[in-house]
């Protein structure tokens, strides 16, 4: 294993174990409950990090990705449950090595996860990029491959919601146009999944893995509450959703998954609807902000009938 920089070597010792028990329960994961372990482990990881070495620990796992990987064997899980065959997801089940680097209109990048069409499997075809920041760079498979190619990249967070958004959503809408500007027709997914309310910080250097209350009224003019800060979530990430090819619009995702999970529970409370939303008041009152066409359940399907839709029927099997 690799010696963190952070951690002493007791402590390195136990946070590998932490590790190796997530991986091992995603595993025994079932396609009907994989989403409520991925949250639940999610959520052992980062206190037992915490317990074992405060902030420290909490960075050191964050470093290491392996709480994210849980989300990735979520979104292959479903892929495969939706008639992708096994071995044309990139990286393969349970490893995080094999991502596949496609070049776009501003750089290469690693996507999380890759399906890639069975008769473009062994079948590259490197050619010189001719648009774009890559401009005379050689793409070692080819533009057909890549835009053939359904790709979907996976987010996180554990601080509260509203907390780096502008970050995470500038991230998100630079994605898409670096792979929709050079592969119009590209099916892009994302998924996200963020905290209703995340650690309270001075506890964590405590090592005590305290989470934050739900915020129900505003400290000043300027702040939000936590249902407005839910509100103002739900609406950036429908702005990017639901992408219109005829359009262009280049910087949005054929389609965005939106997980909200009240970590501070066990099990990990799960808002797969508006209704559990507004039942915990964590949607301001006559708020039109909505979770439909944001949702787990029809995630991937909807991009399989989209990418069907453009490339046709039997491309994955």
């Amino acid at each position: 294993m690799a010696k963190s920089k952070i951690l002493n070597s007791v402590e390195e010792s136990q946070l590998e174990i932490v590790k190796n028990t997530i991986h091992q329960n995603i595993q025994t994961a079932t396609p009907q409950n994989i989403l409520q372990v991925a949250c639940d482990n999610f959520r052992f990881a980062f206190e037992r990090s915490i317990q074992i070495a405060g902030d420290r620990g909490k960075q050191s796992l964050t470093t290491s990705s392996k709480h994210i990987n849980l989300f990735h064997e979520v979104v292959k899980s479903e892929l495969i449950r939706n008639g992708v065959r096994a071995d044309l997801v990139f990286p393969s089940q349970y490893n995080s090595s094999g991502e596949i680097n496609f070049a776009g209109f501003i750089k290469a990048k690693k996507q999380d996860i890759s399906a890639i069409p069975s008769a473009f499997i062994n079948n590259e075809t490197p050619e010189t990029i001719t648009v774009g920041m890559m401009t005379g760079e050689v793409d070692p498979f080819g533009k057909d491959y890549t835009e053939n190619s359904l790709v979907i990249n996976v987010r996180s967070q554990m601080s509260s919601i509203g907390k780096n958004n502008d970050t995470i959503v500038e991230r998100a809408f630079a994605e898409t146009l670096n792979l929709h500007m050079r592969c119009p027709q590209m099916v892009l997914g994302e998924f996200f999944i963020l905290p209703i309310t995340g650690f309270n910080m001075e506890e964590v250097k405590k090592q005590n893995p305290v989470y934050e209350t739900v915020i129900t009224t505003k400290a000043n003019r300027r702040s939000k509450t936590t249902a407005e800060s839910i509100e103002k979530t739900i609406n950036t990430y429908a702005s990017i959703n639901n992408r219109d090819i005829s359009k262009g619009e280049e910087y949005k995702y054929e389609r965005l998954c939106l997980i909200l999970a009240d970590f501070s529970q066990n099990p990990v409370k799960i808002y797969r609807n508006d209704a559990d939303l507004i039942a915990d008041n964590l949607l301001p009152p006559h708020s039109t902000a909505t979770l439909n066409g944001l949702g787990y359940d029809s995630f991937i399907s909807d991009l399989m009938n989209i990418y069907s839709a453009r490339f046709g029927t039997g491309k994955f099997i």
